[in-house]
């Protein structure tokens, strides 16, 4: 039989994954140097109760062999077989090889279960990877001297004895599905004119994005002495990028008007003070006081007219005494003062304090102006350094294609050195002293998303660096805040998901990233960084011509309005059958302009609304928060609305048994971690699956 012949021939398929193994080094034949290094390395010698005989372990990695480590082995990405990293054989230095071996459970046990099957694993990760770095399967054949029937063998008998180890997976969720194809439709286009990522560059933007953090922070302490509204800095930057024509894809640079609605906005309805929500009458009473005490300071303060003067001084007198005299005030009264105040004295104050605030506006602009002429010069200089030149313009074919990652017209540079290490579940991601972390199963999604997408680097030789500055992007444009930005990576639980594309062919994402996407193809913020994981590019410059999608934005009220106009513009060009269901927040007081555009557009074809604190999302920091804190519940009710042409609405009509069926999927006693490993509903086990299980167990 198939398993009897695989245990006949396992050392020699031992001896192929490991074709120089020598002998490795012991502990006396080392100079202390090299012992000094080991320790630098973060190796040290410990002792094992059970197995009554050393070990080493490595409390960087969280490794543990048995036998002593070698320095400098080989690179598992670069040269999965380790072919190019061990001396030839009979050479003199014993120190050399890939002798050494992790502590497997499989060679602790009895023989049988589940433990066998690591070294089948390995050798099958290594296969795997070889075939995906290297090419063909002769070109495997040739350098491991197997035959073909041995090899596919071996991996016939790895996929079947996975299944037994699938099914002992079962605890384990995943949060996306990459098997599910697109049904997007684009014309085909050009390359990108974006600047390839470069580590050296993100260092550098990241700096002069968190300095600029702390102008914005400055300047509203000093000129209106209040700290920045929270998160309004996030919201300048996607207002901001609605209408920028300039280089940068995270900084604005070339934006008309100058001054930001949002960041006026938000500054505006903090001033004089920040109206917090309150629970309790003495709460109540406090914050009328501090209104009317801030109001009246201020029109004292700055260059009012007579009346304005007149009026807020009055009215804030007026308060005050009306606070003296009665004690006996409930909350509903001190909030209907307060909101009387607030209407008697907003205009005057708005006044005195628009000037100031548009200044504010003006700052943080011409200083980010600034900043991206000193990342653009450095990015050009580190090009021209690397020889790489603008290339000529490629031919684009007018046809209709299924939708393709972003791809950038100029050549990568050469990267520098990422470090990277695990420190339990957590891939942690180092340059220059700089560590961004990812959950090592994000790690193994982004490693997937690469190989389907990324068409530059077949030996994976950038992958690390192009990891660490997507993270960093994020991370800076997030900020330094507790649970700042989570807003922003919002996601819809994993059972919306699957009832979307099952009763709507929905199998595309308008706003997500490559951290929390659900499917491989979506949109995202960032071309430049993201294209290589799978990103289409920003949805306002994406124009599908048919195909079904979810759309769940930002909370920036100058993105949705644009996005609507977006939806409405596609839907009117295009006859094919084309999709769009919106998830947004209900937000009726006021109603906000994107969503009473869609409640009366011409293209809505359903609308339902899911109550505050009956549904969840999944965390914007999802990709490194822990399993418990994945899910949080929605504090606001949200309207999903489905925008269809003609085609569209014959093609996915929200059917009553399709929307109760989505509506069934939002339930939180329904709603589980996320899917099983992996997300199908197929018993026998798929490559994708085996990948998955094998990244989990070898990684």
């Amino acid at each position: 039989t198939l398993q009897t012949r695989h245990a006949e021939n396992k050392q020699d398929f031992c001896s192929i994954a490991h074709p120089y193994q020598t002998a490795a080094p012991t502990e006396r034949s080392l100079p202390e140097s090299r012992k000094n290094e080991l320790v630098q390395a973060g190796w040290s010698k410990c002792w094992s109760k059970r197995e009554n005989r050393p070990y080493w372990f490595n409390r960087f990695t969280n490794q543990s062999m048995w036998e002593m480590p070698v320095l400098g082995q080989h690179d598992d990405i670069s040269d999965p077989l380790g072919l190019n990293a061990a001396s030839a054989e009979g050479a003199g230095d014993a120190g050399v090889g890939n002798g050494q071996r992790k502590r497997h459970l499989s060679e602790e046990a009895a023989q049988g279960g589940l433990n066998n099957m690591v070294c089948p694993l390995v050798i099958f990760l290594q296969i795997d990877r070889y075939l995906s770095f290297h090419g063909s399967k002769q070109d495997l054949i040739y350098f491991c001297q197997l035959s073909i029937e041995i090899c596919c063998e071996l991996i016939y008998f790895f996929r079947d004895m996975i299944t037994e180890y699938v099914c002992h997976c079962c605890c384990c969720r995943i949060y996306w599905d990459l098997d599910i194809q697109t049904n997007a439709v684009i014309r085909e286009r050009a390359p990108a004119n974006h600047l390839p990522p470069h580590p050296e560059i993100e260092l550098q933007r990241a700096r002069l994005t968190t300095k600029l953090r702390q102008h914005y922070q400055e300047l509203c302490y000093q000129r209106e002495g209040i700290e920045p509204p929270r998160e309004s800095f996030n919201r300048w930057l996607l207002e901001r990028k609605v209408l920028d024509k300039g280089p940068d894809p995270l900084l604005p640079s070339d934006c008309d008007p100058i001054i930001s609605r949002s960041m006026f906005r938000e500054v505006m309805n903090d001033i004089p003070i920040r109206l917090s929500r309150i629970k309790y009458k003495e709460e109540a009473r406090k914050l009328l006081f501090k209104y009317a005490e801030a109001a009246k300071k201020m029109i004292d303060s700055r260059n009012a007219t007579p009346d304005s003067r007149k009026v807020v001084k009055w009215n804030a007198e007026d308060t005050m005494n009306w606070l003296r005299r009665d004690h006996s005030a409930s909350k509903e009264d001190y909030m209907d003062r307060l909101e009387h105040l607030r209407k008697q004295c907003g205009p005057h104050v708005t006044a005195v304090a628009k000037d100031s605030v548009e200044g504010i506006c003006t700052k943080i602009y011409h200083i980010s102006v600034e900043y991206v002429r000193r990342i653009r010069q450095a990015h050009q200089t580190l090009l021209k350094d690397c020889n790489i030149t603008d290339p000529e313009a490629a031919e684009v074919q007018d046809r209709l294609v299924y939708c393709y990652p972003v791809r950038l017209a100029l050549p990568s540079p050469n990267q520098p050195r990422v470090e990277l290490h695990f420190e339990n579940d957590i891939a942690c991601l180092r340059y220059k002293g700089e560590m961004v972390k990812v959950n090592r199963g994000y790690f193994a999604k982004l490693e997937l998303l690469y190989r389907y997408s990324c068409i530059d680097d077949p030996r994976f030789e950038k992958f690390l660096s192009r990891i660490w500055c997507l993270v960093k992007r994020y991370q800076v444009m997030f900020g330094a805040g507790v649970n700042e930005g989570m807003g922003l990576q919002g996601a819809l639980p994993v059972p919306v998901f699957e009832v979307l594309n099952k009763q709507f062919g929905v199998s595309f994402e308008c706003f997500a990233s490559p951290l929390n996407s659900y499917f491989k193809q979506f949109c995202s913020a960032f071309p430049d960084t993201d294209g290589f994981f799978g990103s289409r590019g920003p949805f306002l410059n994406f124009s599908p011509a048919s195909g079904s999608f979810e759309a769940n934005p930002p909370f920036c009220e100058e993105l949705k309005d644009a996005m609507v106009t977006h939806f409405e513009e596609l839907l009117e060009k295009s006859s094919e059958p084309l999709s769009f269901i919106i998830f947004i927040p209900e937000w009726r007081d006021p109603l906000t302009p994107a969503l009473n555009r869609m409640e009366t557009s011409a293209f809505r074809r359903h609308h339902m609304s899911v109550p505050a604190f009956e549904h969840e999302y999944r965390s914007g920091s999802q990709h490194i928060c822990k399993k418990e804190e994945m899910y949080y519940k929605a504090v606001h009710g949200t309207a999903v609305i489905f925008l269809q042409n003609d085609a569209g609405f014959t093609k996915w009509e929200p059917t009553p048994e399709r929307i109760q069926e989505l509506l069934a999927a939002y339930q939180v006693s329904q709603r589980a971690l996320g899917s099983p490993v992996p997300s199908s509903t197929s018993s026998a086990p798929t490559i994708e699956m085996c990948r998955w299980v094998i990244r989990q167990l070898c990684f």
